[in-house]
């Protein structure tokens, strides 16, 4: 018998959504914000404070966010000094930065001279005192204040061309709202790497304040 192709298509692409829905489910929590403005697909989001692990990459755009990630991953899996496994949060950000990040003290991937860094925020609740210490020196805790932020929402591919473009249309919907870039962009990835392309959700933000 033979089987139609709408049926074949069908079957091989329902386990692909099966898997994006359950990976979303493990990662259900975000950084806390309010939406103040809507127009699909900006919004302006005030901030709750957080705190993000983070870490610095050396590399390309399109390379830099697998070897941040599974970094990170282990800290949150147990690699820490209380072995404590934290859950998984979303998104995971890549963020561009003009000054390295002091190692000292934490998912966003930013620049920072020839590095970028990758960070995942730490679940609420926790407090920069009750997070275990990384075992791995290449990981840092960072407490991140209260901030406003433009952002711009798409599906598609993780490439720095889509990344680019989205974020040059987020500059036109900030001038047109009188807003004016107060930090650097990030590039946030909300799925698990198995989800098809136009089920993702990526954005661009950026912490932003009034022109007066």
């Amino acid at each position: 018998m033979k089987i139609p192709q709408k049926q074949i298509i069908t079957f091989l692409l329902f386990p692909l959504f099966f898997l994006s829905i359950t990976g979303n489910v493990m990662a259900t929590e975000e950084a806390k914000y309010a939406v103040l403005e809507k127009d699909e697909p900006f919004e302006l989001r005030q901030y709750e404070p957080c705190i993000v692990a983070e870490t610095l990459v050396e590399g390309d755009f399109d390379e830099v966010g697998s070897a941040g990630f599974r970094l990170l991953f282990r800290y949150i899996s147990g690699d820490n000094q209380a072995k404590l496994a934290i859950s998984m949060t979303a998104p995971v950000t890549q963020e561009m930065r003009s000054e390295k990040i002091s190692m000292t003290a934490p998912v966003t991937q930013q620049k920072a001279g020839n590095d970028w860094s990758i960070a995942f925020v730490m679940p609420a609740g926790y407090t920069m005192d009750s997070l275990p210490t990384p075992n791995d020196g290449r990981i840092t805790l960072r407490a991140i204040p209260a901030r406003l932020v433009a952002v711009i929402t798409y599906s598609g591919t993780w490439s720095k061309s889509r990344y680019e473009e989205h974020k040059a249309q987020l500059d036109k919907m900030m001038s047109k709202r009188k807003l004016k870039a107060a930090g650097e962009y990030i590039y946030a990835r909300y799925n698990p790497p198995f989800t098809p392309w136009f089920m993702r959700r990526n954005e661009v933000l950026v912490p932003v304040e009034r022109i007066k």
